[in-house]
């Protein structure tokens, strides 16, 4: 699979949205209308990173939701996903129990990273790309 084909592979990665983050209304740093009626658009993968990174910290901050199971719930509720295999799934590549508190700030690029790969079925950016994004959140 070339770079180019694993970019327009999955809607997250075409819609530089790779967090798959639904239209709300909010008026996003770097949004574009990218003509899919469902799902934000960003200008640059950076930029959707970005946003995704400012719902994950503002899940802490301001509704003070701290483990995988309280995020995600939020995140990706059962009424769209199987949130129990996400859950799960997160979980593991954060190695921490679903119900296990932990800082959202100090495992952001890899709560990142997780969720990216779960929403797209894989994740083709850098540990560096990633920690340069959620760094503008």
């Amino acid at each position: 699979m070339t770079h180019q084909s694993v970019f327009s592979s999955a809607r997250g990665l075409r819609n530089k949205n790779p967090f798959n983050i639904k239209k709300t209304g909010i008026n996003w740093q770097g949004e574009t209308d990218g003509g899919d009626a469902t799902f934000e658009t960003f200008s640059s993968h950076e930029m959707g990173i970005r946003a995704g990174a400012r719902l994950l910290l503002n899940y802490e901050q301001k509704h003070g939701l701290n483990t995988v199971s309280q995020i995600i719930s939020r995140f990706a509720p059962g009424t769209e996903n199987n949130t129990g295999a996400y859950i799960e799934h997160v979980s593991d590549q954060l190695n921490v129990h679903p119900d296990e508190p932990f800082s959202v700030r100090g495992r952001l690029v890899d709560l990142t990273k997780a969720i990216i790969r779960h929403e797209n079925g894989i994740n083709p950016f850098s540990d560096q790309f990633i920690a340069d994004s959620v760094a503008l959140a």
